[in-house]
């Protein structure tokens, strides 16, 4: 009867009390036994071990999580460093609306490290991102009929456009305003333009054709460039037709309310201009160099405005930084000997600086608290000129220390015999030309 309970009590009692009374009942195991059990038992730890480590250090959060979770978009900047990296491409392309990766293009590194030359008889494409008021309209001329080719651009004046076709067959080297009008949407931005222009290419040479894209673009000093855009909305310019497009729609009237009523905002103060909140001026050049699936696109409840900027000017950062080539529109002389080192072609003029401007006579009528106030809702793209400057002379400097002809080179940008600059022929001022692009 004790026995029976005795019995009863081990098979109620946890594992350990088990394999401690099991000496003094009857039973009893075998030492061969036991050490099996010990061994299989301290296998089965060690197993359990080795997967928390692993779970824990190695299994990255979007395999091992348990669910799904949002991109940590505030450690983008850790896990993405914006220092120049002289050209890395942008490698986080996580659009929160279409898994489609873009194509970013051939990067400064590409073209100046691994002494890629831009191949005008394969199938090399220069890719020109257009940023309102930065000048590109006389660099887009430049590209068109400046440049010293074996068959050079043909211009159609009263059209604006050139065919700029390949030495040996009818193809497009160049993708820009000029060359191929605005096929990617009225001012294509970089979102736009890696999601479009292969496509834009297929439909005319076909998709079996391996590209290589050359992205290039300028930028110009914030305040400048935003008062010139005042400037060029005050005359009557809207832009109003460009498409927005991301993340495979275009923006709402919801997400971009225009800040005018009737067909433009002709005849804008500065105050007013200042004011709208969904003014695309504001920041534009950080805007237009993002990635804007990284951010939601235009949805702005996607994550808060802090992140939202700070995601922004990162992408802004590395994907300037992975272009083949930009310039700045207050350094015309350099950004004419970095492009034509970049690409191993020579434009036949030399270009012009031309730094009074509109905006600077605009600027010195500012109030204080107006130029406050511009400075604030430019403060990414001020960051952005920043660091631009510092990438710009760090590609100039290295491209002149291995240039040992640098001095008579430079002295000399432009000046090939018998080349005179192009004149439209009674062409339309930049001013005037542009609003009417932008208003059909």
């Amino acid at each position: 009867m004790a026995k029976r309970s005795v019995e009863v009590q081990v098979l109620d009692s946890d594992f350990s009390l088990l394999l401690r009374e099991s000496v003094t009942y009857e039973f009893k195991m075998e030492t061969r036994s036991k050490n099996r059990f010990r061994n299989f038992v301290m296998f089965c730890m060690l197993l359990a071990l080795t997967g928390i480590i692993y779970f824990g250090y190695f299994c990255s959060d979007q395999v091992c999580a348990l669910t799904p979770q949002k991109p940590a978009w505030s450690e983008l900047s850790l896990k993405f460093p914006v220092q120049d990296n002289l050209g890395k491409p942008l490698s986080l392309h996580s659009s929160p609306y279409n898994s489609k990766s873009s194509n970013p293009g051939f990067s400064y590194d590409d073209v100046l490290n691994e002494n890629f030359l831009f191949d005008m008889n394969g199938h090399d494409v220069m890719v020109f991102l257009h940023i309102q008021k930065t000048g590109g309209t006389s660099f887009g001329k430049h590209l068109v009929q400046d440049l010293d080719l074996q068959r050079p651009c043909t211009c159609q004046r009263k059209k604006k456009r050139c065919y700029c076709f390949r030495p040996n067959r009818n193809e497009n080297w160049l993708f820009s305003r000029y060359s191929t009008g605005w096929k990617c949407g009225l001012h294509a931005d970089w979102t736009e333009l890696t999601s479009c222009v292969d496509t834009e290419f297929d439909k005319n040479e076909g998709d079996s054709v391996k590209r290589r894209y050359f992205y290039i673009t300028l930028l110009r000093e914030p305040i400048s460039r935003y008062l010139s855009e005042f400037r060029h909305v005050l005359r009557g310019a809207t832009w109003k037709h460009s498409r927005h497009w991301c993340g495979g729609r275009e923006a709402s009237a919801d997400e971009l309310p225009l800040c005018y009523a009737g067909e433009s905002w002709k005849g804008v103060t500065l105050d007013e201009f200042m004011a709208c909140p969904t003014n695309l001026a504001h920041n534009r050049q950080t805007r237009m160099m993002a990635d804007l699936a990284l951010v939601g696109c235009y949805n702005m409840s996607y994550m808060s405005l802090l992140e939202r900027n700070r995601v922004m000017l990162a992408s802004a950062k590395r994907n300037l930084a992975a272009m083949a080539f930009f310039a700045l529109t207050e350094y015309q002389k350099i950004g004419q000997y970095v492009f034509e080192e970049t690409f191993n072609l020579r434009f036949a003029i030399p270009f012009e600086q031309h730094n009074a401007t509109l905006s600077s006579s605009t600027l010195s009528t500012l109030k204080p608290h107006q130029l406050q106030k511009i400075k604030e809702l430019n403060s990414l793209d001020i960051e952005l000129y920043e660091f631009a400057q510092n990438l710009m002379y760090k590609r100039f400097n290295k491209l002149k220390s291995r240039d040992p002809m640098f001095e008579e080179r430079f002295a000399n940008l432009g000046r090939l015999p018998g080349r005179t600059e192009f004149n439209w022929d009674q062409a339309l001022d930049e001013s005037k030309e542009t609003t009417l692009e932008a208003n059909t």
